[in-house]
């Protein structure tokens, strides 16, 4: 399968869960994450309409983003993977949202990047819905400390809420938890759901699904 028909099956499932969630047709955003693949294997996908991606390292987008945005209008690149402090100045210079905003320190370092170089990028909170120690994630217990710090604090754009449930559970009680945290915050965008659980994921009220093997192939 090349990656524009796995494009087509993936929107044709995505429009299927939206319907079938009483929802409508575009209220959740396809992320198509390109990570590992490069700017050749990236541009059938572009061509085929779509706009917005998702990449999971800095080093490795700046090696083919700036390029890619050069030769088409309307690219919307979001961060997906973890962020370090030193790189906080290259992401929000090419990424236009920031999906994993973890901890104070990275906060921190973004609101001072994006005031310093003038853009104010959408950010999104990343919870560990699972309390898993290996994962990054704010506890949900102190989310709503924590986007008070965001957005009172540093002034940070907080736009939603974004998580990774344990691969070895069921992903609709985190998802369904997301959506209530949420809620409570008064956040509006959810970004959840993956290649093997976005159905799930839209049923639960996801604005945004991250789907990458599913389109691309296995990596």
């Amino acid at each position: 399968m090349t990656a524009v028909e796995g494009l087509n099956e993936v929107r044709t499932r995505l429009a299927k869960a939206t319907k079938q969630a009483d929802r409508e047709p575009d209220s959740a955003v396809l992320v198509a994450v390109s990570k590992t693949f490069d700017a050749d294997a990236i541009r059938p996908v572009i061509a085929a309409g779509q706009r917005v991606f998702g990449e999971n390292r800095v080093q490795e987008a700046q090696g083919k983003w700036p390029q890619l945005k050069a030769e088409t209008d309307g690219i919307e690149l979001h961060l997906i993977g973890p962020l370090q402090s030193n790189k906080a100045a290259d992401a929000v210079a090419l990424f236009d949202v920031i999906e994993t905003v973890d901890r104070e320190k990275i906060a921190r370092a973004l609101a001072e990047e994006m005031k310093r170089q003038g853009r104010q990028l959408p950010v999104y909170i990343q919870v560990n819905t699972g309390l898993e120690p290996q994962k990054a994630g704010i506890a949900p217990d102190d989310v709503a400390a924590f986007v008070d710090l965001c957005r009172s604090g540093l002034q940070l754009s907080v736009e939603g809420l974004m998580c990774i449930p344990p691969v070895d559970e069921n992903p609709g009680p985190h998802f369904a938890l997301l959506a209530r945290l949420a809620a409570e915050n008064g956040l509006t965008k959810l970004s959840m759901g993956m290649s093997g659980d976005f159905e799930t994921a839209v049923a639960f009220g996801a604005t945004s699904v991250r789907v990458g093997s599913a389109i691309f192939g296995s990596r």
